[in-house]
């Protein structure tokens, strides 16, 4: 699954909206994110991780990371 993928089905589980996400990613980092912009960039595949860490922040998740050996 990518990760526009994983991103709508965690948003759609929290019963919000990615426009709400957005709002709080704004608030959060003080920089304006639209749902176009995130949109786009999870489409093309250009979000960045910092900003993927904190979409999951704030529908909240933590992100971890493991060895697969």
């Amino acid at each position: 699954m990518d990760i526009k993928s994983e991103i709508k089905v965690v948003i759609a589980r929290r019963g919000t909206t990615l426009k709400k996400v957005c709002e709080q990613l704004s608030i959060r980092t003080g920089k304006y994110y639209s749902y176009n912009n995130i949109s786009n960039k999870m489409a093309r595949g250009t979000i960045k991780f910092n900003e993927v860490q904190e979409i999951f922040n704030i529908l909240g998740y933590e992100l971890n990371y493991h060895s697969i050996e």
